[in-house]
């Protein structure tokens, strides 16, 4: 097969980058509710395979690290940073 028929393969950081955006927009949607990490998990991955809930798992501890996202126990929400800046990008 020459490279140009080649379908290009997405990148984990890409890939990754699209799961932290779906979090990120499922917590604003759903704001004020605090769902759990796995309500969380099952709502985005239908309870799929150890992939998909482990891309949910390391979304929220990457978009808690840097301050868009609350993790107490196990409830996530949104920061009011997050909300904000939800609310300025409509």
């Amino acid at each position: 097969m020459r490279d140009r028929d080649r379908q290009p393969q997405a990148r984990p950081a890409d890939e990754d980058a699209l799961v932290e955006g779906a979090v990120l927009a499922f917590l604003v949607a759903e704001h004020p509710i605090r769902p759990t990490l796995a309500e969380l998990i099952r709502e985005l991955t239908g309870g799929r395979d150890f992939a998909e809930r482990d891309s949910v798992e390391r979304a929220v501890r990457d978009l808690t690290a840097v301050g868009l996202v609350h993790r107490q126990d196990c409830f996530v929400w949104p920061t009011r940073a997050a909300l904000r800046f939800a609310r300025v990008r409509r």
